[in-house]
């Protein structure tokens, strides 16, 4: 496959994984500064990771969140579990990485990425959401 190629089969991934509009809006605001470097993301990134047939696209999703929850990346985060969502992954799914996170990366980043969860999945139009409990306690 020829790097041409590989860049129209990332982006059509990467399309399928965060939503046309999104990618779209991404591709309008390239500039001479970022142009190659989105290319490069669209080719490697998604034209040959997430196209791999070794993982599933919502076991991808899955370990992006967690790795972007170990990183603290919050704006990356938000992205990815609002594709997670778009890939099929359930709340309770993304719940159990951020708990298993809160040990092997640390509570605080696992806190942030629960609050961010619930606020990108409580936005209005998103599919999946978290029920809300409140039980009187702030963290």
């Amino acid at each position: 496959m020829d790097e041409r190629e590989r860049y129209e089969k990332g982006l059509a991934t990467r399309r399928a994984v965060l939503g046309d509009a999104y990618v779209q809006a991404v591709l309008d605001r390239r500039t001479e500064l970022n142009h190659e470097f989105q290319e490069l993301l669209t080719r490697y990134a998604w034209g040959e990771v997430w196209d791999r047939p070794g993982l599933p696209r919502n076991t991808r999703s899955l370990l992006t969140i967690a790795m972007l929850t170990a990183l603290n990346r919050p704006d990356e985060l938000r992205l990815h579990l609002l594709a997670a969502v778009n890939n099929g992954v359930t709340p309770a799914e993304i719940k159990e990485v951020f708990i298993q996170a809160a040990i092997y990366c640390g509570v605080p980043a696992a806190n942030a990425a629960f609050h961010l969860a619930a606020e990108v999945l409580a936005a209005p139009g998103n599919t999946a959401s978290y029920a809300r409990t409140d039980r009187g306690s702030k963290e």
